[in-house]
């Protein structure tokens, strides 16, 4: 099973099929804070829901077109991580993610979103990775900022959420700009 460690409390891991009930559970507890943000929760109102999703994502990772990975903070599944699209003829990316609101706050989803960009560019050898935020999420905005992604752009009516279209910024990351902060982080700014 695909396991990468991040730090002592945290780390990424492959759902499957025996985390649907803890998946489930996650966001029928979350379900009223991740209805902000989130427009598929409606299509998530039963176990067998989380499992055929579980399914499809594995289907992906089988043929290296999509990952979706559990974050487990201190042995507990807190939110989810994971790479919906991997295009491979243009070696790109779009990174989703969710976290309980209770874990908001203690940079888990940050480190997270660094190790899965680690990932896409060292393992699957992308060339751009990419976030998509609604309008008005400040939160998830803030991620792509603090890890050096730039704003590259905003699609009007980007996603219907419930009863309402919503706007969303696109941050893109390039191989060589990750390249870029790597050297910066071991040899300063020389």
């Amino acid at each position: 099973m695909f396991t990468y460690p991040i730090d002592e409390e945290l780390h990424l891991r492959i759902i499957t099929q025996k985390d649907a009930q803890e998946i489930f559970e996650l966001i029928h507890e979350n379900r009223a804070y991740l209805k902000n943000w989130l427009g598929w929760l409606d299509q998530s109102t039963e176990v067998k829901d989380v499992q055929k999703n579980i399914h499809k994502n594995l289907l992906g990772f089988a043929i290296d077109s999509a990952i979706d990975t559990a974050i487990v903070y201190q042995g507990k599944i807190v939110g989810k991580i994971g790479f919906h699209t991997i295009d491979k003829s243009v070696k790109k990316a779009e990174i989703g993610y969710f976290l309980a609101e209770e874990y908001n706050g203690l940079g888990i989803m940050t480190r997270a979103t660094e190790a899965l960009v680690k990932i896409g560019f060292e393992h699957y050898q992308l060339h751009k990775i990419e976030i998509h935020c609604a309008e008005g999420n400040e939160k998830s905005q803030g991620i792509p900022k603090r890890l050096g992604f730039k704003q590259e752009g905003r699609i009007r009516s980007a996603e219907w959420l419930y009863d309402k279209y919503v706007n969303h910024y696109i941050f893109g990351l390039l191989r060589e700009e990750w390249n870029e902060q790597l050297y910066k982080k071991v040899y300063g700014d020389k």
